[in-house]
């Protein structure tokens, strides 16, 4: 069982978005996949129960208490955390329950910048977990035909962290099959959404693998 912790304790980096259809990307390519939404507000968890029958399935674990508390869980091939926002002591648990952790960051320099502490608090788990734990920013909510997410990437690489060759760009696509409690895999199998977070999963899960080769 894997874990990858979509973390980024500034809201509106789209952590649920990336998280709901990275778990139903998972499930798409025949992976079992169980997804916690740590977050109080709930959103992952009000996202599946407004579809009767859902592909994914949705647990809330809302306490410091996650690196515990997924080891009791189902066992599945890749569980997925839909972390909370400014939640300091979530975030920590997230990262400690976590084998991947993804930050997305929005293609704005305030954005960058209120990554600084998560990105110390990842940094802290490598060194403790002599580098089996993996972490990278994806570049989230870009703008088509903007120039501007590029230069983000050059910026983010000073933090330390790999950024992904993966980008999600802004789609109105996404909240509307939020709303339907579905994703863009589902709904628009042909669309550039579902490409583009096909190709997040793929990349994340070839870094999984390639950690466990070594």
């Amino acid at each position: 069982m894997k874990t990858i912790a979509v973390l980024n304790q500034k809201g509106g980096a789209g952590k649920t978005t990336i998280s709901t259809h990275l778990a139903t990307a998972l499930h798409h390519t025949g992976r079992s996949v169980l997804l916690v939404d740590s977050d109080p507000q709930g959103s992952a968890r009000d996202w599946a129960a407004v579809r009767a029958e859902h592909p994914v399935s949705v647990v809330g674990i809302d306490r410091p208490t996650i690196e515990r508390d997924v080891k009791s869980l189902a066992k599945v091939d890749f569980v997925v955390i839909d972390g909370a926002p400014q939640a300091s002591d979530l975030a920590v648990s997230a990262i400690k329950a976590a084998d991947f952790v993804l930050i997305p960051v929005q293609p704005s320099p305030y954005d960058i910048w209120a990554t600084e502490d998560l990105v110390d608090l990842v940094k802290q788990r490598i060194e403790v977990t002599d580098g089996k734990l993996k972490a990278a920013f994806v570049v989230s909510r870009a703008i088509t035909g903007s120039n501007i997410s590029k230069d983000v990437s050059a910026i983010l690489e000073d933090y330390g962290l790999p950024v992904l060759e993966s980008k999600i760009f802004q789609r109105v696509d996404y909240p509307g099959t939020a709303a339907r409690g579905s994703t863009v895999i589902e709904d628009f199998p042909r669309s550039e959404g579902t490409r583009e977070m096909l190709a997040l999963s793929a990349e994340i899960e070839s870094i999984i693998l390639e950690q466990e080769v070594v």
